[in-house]
Formats: C-alpha cells, sequence, structure tokens
C-alpha cells in the first residue's frame, strides 16, 4: 500500500470512529416508485404559482404536471409511466397537521412520500407566536411513527425548510415585497419592520433563523431514527441561496413558477437517485 493510500485509509476509519452512526446507511433506491404522495403546506400546494392567491397543485415541485416545473411526479413519470401522484398537502398547515396528512398518505398506499414543512411553524405573527422545537419533533415524530408503521416499504424526503432570512435579504428593498409583507401580515416573526437595521429587529432576525435551523436538526435526526427508507436532503433546500425574480410577486413569499422548478431539481437531485 502505498503512503497516499494508507493516509487516505486511516482518515477514512479515523472519520468512521469520530461520527459513529451520524450519517444512516440507505436502502438501495431501487426501481422508481409506482405512487407518490406529498405532504406539507401552501409552497406544496404551489399557492400563488399560477394564480392570484390561490393553490395551483398543477405547479408543485413534488406532484405538480407543468412540463416547466418538471416535478419529482414527471421526473419518475418519465421512468415509470404508470406512476400516480397525490397531493395531501395544505396551504396553512403547521407541522401539527402532519400526523392527519401521513394517515391520507397511508390510505393511498404510496411508496414513494414527500415532506417540506415547517415554513408556517416559525413563520408568525410574531416570534413569541412560533412553534417550539420540541413541539416542532414530537409532531415530525407522530406523522413518521405513521408513516413507518402504515407504508413500511415505502420511500420518505425530508426537504429542509427554507432559509426565512434569505426572502428578507432579497426582499428588504423592493418596495413591492415591503408593501405585501405589511399588508397582507406575511412572516411578521421574520418580516416586520423589513428597513430596521436596529439591534432588536437584528437578533430577532437572527433568532427567526435559529429556529429553522433548529427545525431541520430535528428533521436530519428524525430520518436517522427513521431509518434506511428515510432521507433528508441534508440541508441544500435552506441552504440554495433563491433570487427575488423566483418568488411570486402576488405576495414576495411563496415561489412562483420558477421558484417550483429550481425547488423540484434541487430536492429530486437530493433524493433517491431514481
Amino acid at each position: 500500500m502505498s503512503v497516499t493510500r494508507r493516509g487516505l485509509t486511516v482518515l477514512a476509519a479515523t472519520l468512521v470512529v469520530l461520527l459513529g452512526t451520524a450519517i444512516p446507511a440507505h436502502a438501495a433506491a431501487g426501481p422508481p416508485p409506482g405512487s407518490i404522495a406529498s405532504m406539507g403546506d401552501s409552497i406544496t400546494r404551489g399557492f400563488n404559482a399560477c394564480g392570484w392567491f390561490a393553490d395551483c397543485p398543477t405547479r408543485s415541485f413534488s406532484t405538480g404536471n407543468n412540463s416547466a416545473v418538471n416535478s419529482h411526479y414527471l421526473r419518475i413519470r418519465a421512468q415509470n409511466p404508470a406512476v400516480v401522484a397525490y397531493n395531501d398537502a395544505r396551504s396553512g398547515a403547521k407541522v401539527a397537521d402532519m400526523p392527519g396528512q401521513a394517515s391520507t398518505a397511508v390510505s393511498q398506499h404510496v411508496a414513494y412520500v414527500t415532506i417540506l414543512i415547517g415554513a408556517n411553524d416559525a413563520c408568525t405573527s410574531s416570534e413569541a407566536s412560533m412553534t417550539s422545537v420540541a413541539a416542532f419533533r414530537a409532531s415530525l415524530d407522530s406523522a413518521l411513527g405513521t408513516l413507518k408503521a402504515g407504508l413500511p416499504d415505502a420511500k420518505v424526503l425530508l426537504i429542509s425548510v427554507p432559509d426565512l432570512k434569505r426572502l428578507w435579504q432579497v426582499g428588504k428593498d423592493s418596495s413591492g415585497a415591503r408593501t405585501a409583507w405589511g399588508l397582507f401580515g406575511i412572516c411578521q416573526s421574520m418580516l416586520a419592520n423589513p428597513t430596521s437595521t436596529a439591534a432588536a429587529d437584528t437578533a430577532r432576525r437572527d433568532r427567526v433563523r435559529q429556529r429553522v435551523v433548529d427545525f431541520n436538526g430535528q428533521l436530519a435526526s428524525a430520518c436517522t431514527a427513521y431509518g434506511a427508507n428515510c432521507k433528508y436532503d441534508g440541508g441544500v433546500v435552506f441552504g440554495y441561496g433563491f433570487q427575488l425574480s423566483q418568488i411570486s410577486t402576488w405576495d414576495y413569499f411563496h415561489p412562483n413558477a420558477s421558484g417550483q422548478a429550481v425547488l423540484a431539481s434541487v430536492s429530486y437531485a437530493a433524493g433517491f437517485g431514481w
């Protein structure tokens, strides 16, 4: 063995010792699934992606059938034309609604489930009304328990909550965004006083962002506990640097069709590799 190869071997062994079981083993992806259900909130419903303050499930990143978005469903359908899709998400949903959506997915006997939830748990009328990390995990575990018991062979993809502070960063200098955020009371925990540089507002934004980081940590941990059939996206959606042009100009909050397309591409690439 060369010195270089020996060094790599030692490094790999050291990482295994240090990380232990932190990196879960995943089951082989296998053939593309024959059915898919999407769980989540208004993002998964495609809200404001094609109509004024209306759900647009055809443009959902997960189960939509709009070719411009190229959803998970369409990517799978290109390989398995018989695949069927169900959008079980609901606009306004929080993590507390996930056990009910999980029960619906179980009743549909699907082979693949996407879950994107948490934005509404952090985006509230005030910082004080955000969902606690403990409550977030409890509802998430309940939902995942329902899926595991009812769909033991299904693949589950947990998608990280987008970076809400990024939304503030790309929109704070837009008069249209500021007007919409104030007029409709959107995500005031993060977006209140958007032009303020006061220490209190800066600290509040950082705390709300940290809550999202904490939610994502729970998603990763819960997925590891679930086992080989669950995969977390590794934070790629949270880390994606989306632009204002990918946000609906009706509310400056939800992804437009372009944003849904990017979300589909980024999250699918972090998935099971079909």
